[in-house]
């Protein structure tokens, strides 16, 4: 699935690298810096013949692509690279943006050898450990995912390897260990990087949101708002925090406005789960569609796990569950594993579901989602008790982990009391 983590780690480790050389969801009209662009521009117009100015205009479009979420300059971004690395092959700068850009158009296995051609040649450079361990996380590679984030942080101990650190740690279901990578991550990027600090605090915010601590998380969000205003990562899991206690109309609110700005997946889902319990079918449905448009037009960079997930849940099962196989084809994670046992049950195949189920539980992730697709299944499978313990963790665990699913969650407990 695409995510600004990818964006966001090979910017910083640009950022510093450019230094060196003299440098430093898809949307919608925004700000965009027309004097970055032309500083690059300008750049390459003095020397056309070299990397450097490509490669710091890719950057710049990598950079508002982080900041805004319209991915959809990845792709000027990609042509920026391209004719880098036409110029000259070899150009470390350039093969490290390209990395980069392979992990957010989902092609794992090429960022896997781009970066394990840049270890062989830089074996003290934490970058390329920083791609593989995106890769195998997202492939299911988990033990190569911890390894590669252990070398990285030993390498080079900082914001860009301690957010994977946290990542593995909440993987694993440590919870206090993420916690406290996370606020490390936060409290050791550069002070005058305000969008970094931001984009911490909302990973540390949201540990805190998917274990049900929602005074905490919500206070995190404030403050990344306070470093970044009108951050809109901020802004959404600001608005799903205030859903989760049942605030709907502030969470509204809040989701709107970023919509207004920088149509973003996770707000139109929740704005759509919000209609739905207020009985607006027709509102729901909007959502649901400009949902699937946006992802329709993201093409390979879409989060399938929600397209997937979405289909299964509106009945379009067929859909979920082709778009499910070929999904855990390519990627053993936790997550595919999760998407096709969900996609299965809600086809009917409750029974084809459950070796699966046992696969996406397997690191002991705390995640609502997962629990809460096990305990449907478990109960689809004639499992009373297991179900039972199963949505019963996930509702402790997270009550508002999704305003639908929790109402769902809590009409089965009744039916197996």
């Amino acid at each position: 699935m695409i995510s600004t983590k990818y964006l966001y780690f090979v910017v910083l480790s640009s950022c510093v690298l450019f230094a060196a050389c003299g440098r430093q969801e898809t949307v919608t009209a925004h700000a965009f810096p027309t004097a970055e662009i032309a500083r690059a521009q300008a750049e390459i117009d003095k020397a056309p013949d070299l990397a450097l100015g490509y490669s710091n205009l890719a950057m710049v479009y990598m950079k508002e692509a982080r900041r805004t979420g319209d991915f959809s300059l990845n792709e000027e971004a990609v042509v920026a690279v391209a004719r880098a690395l036409e110029i000259a092959p070899a150009d470390i700068p350039a093969r490290k943006l390209e990395a980069s850009l392979h992990l957010a158009h989902h092609r794992f296995a090429e960022a896997e050898v781009s970066a394990k051609k840049l270890q062989a040649e830089l074996p003290s450079d934490s970058f390329a450990y920083g791609v593989l361990t995106d890769a195998y996380m997202e492939i299911g590679d988990y033990e190569k995912a911890v390894d590669s984030a252990q070398r990285m942080v030993d390498l080079k101990p900082g914001t860009a390897s301690y957010s994977r650190v946290a990542q593995m740690r909440s993987l694993y279901g440590d919870h206090d260990g993420a916690i406290d990578m996370y606020t490390a991550a936060a409290r050791s990027a550069d002070p005058a990087d305000k969008e970094t600090q931001s984009w911490c605090l909302v990973q540390l915010g949201d540990e805190y949101w998917k274990n049900g601590k929602y005074g905490p998380a919500e206070k995190v969000y404030d403050e990344a708002l306070q470093v970044y205003p009108g951050y809109f990562l901020a802004l959404v899991s600001k608005g799903r925090v205030r859903a989760s206690v049942g605030d709907y109309t502030a969470a509204e609110h809040l989701l709107t406005d970023v919509q207004a700005n920088i149509p973003n997946a996770n707000a139109i889902m929740l704005l759509a789960e919000i209609f739905s319990l207020r009985g607006d079918a027709d509102a729901a449905n909007l959502q649901y569609e400009k949902f699937e448009a946006m992802q329709d037009k993201l093409g390979v960079a879409a989060d399938h796990r929600k397209l997937g997930l979405n289909w299964a849940d509106r009945g379009k099962v067929e859909q979920a569950l082709e778009l499910a196989r070929t999904e855990y084809a390519a990627e053993k994670s936790i997550h595919s594993a999760d998407l096709l046992a969900w996609a299965l049950y809600r086809s009917g195949y409750a029974a084809e579901a459950q070796p699966y189920v046992r696969e996406a539980l397997r690191l002991k992730t705390k995640d609502a989602t997962l629990l809460f697709h096990a305990g449907m299944i478990a109960k689809a499978n004639g499992d009373r008790p297991e179900a039972r313990r199963l949505l019963e963790s996930a509702l402790k665990l997270n009550p508002g982990f999704s305003l639908v699913r929790a109402e769902e969650a809590r009409n089965a407990i009744a039916e197996l009391k």
